[in-house]
């Protein structure tokens, strides 16, 4: 059971060993951070990053970047099953 539970970090550090650069690690280890935050918060990582570099990309402004960070955006709520 813990084996399988830290596969996914295991797998992660040997991956980034091929990051390229001391640069290409940090950015590496900045985007591997997001998608653990993501996770633990309960925010679905491929939709945030998504959404996060549209912002970026149409003109977010700087000064609100901690708006960005997982722990701040908005959670959509869970949508029942009507039968």
């Amino acid at each position: 059971m813990v084996e399988r539970a830290i596969r996914p970090i295991a797998l992660t550090r040997k991956n980034a060993l091929f990051a390229g650069s001391d640069g290409g690690a940090e950015h590496w280890a900045v985007i591997a951070s997001l998608i653990e935050s993501c996770k633990l918060l309960g925010v679905e990582p491929h939709g945030y990053l998504a959404d996060v570099i549209s912002r970026i990309v149409d003109g977010h402004a700087q000064s609100r970047l901690d708006d960005l960070l997982p722990w701040s955006y908005p959670l959509m709520p869970q949508l029942q099953v009507v039968a």
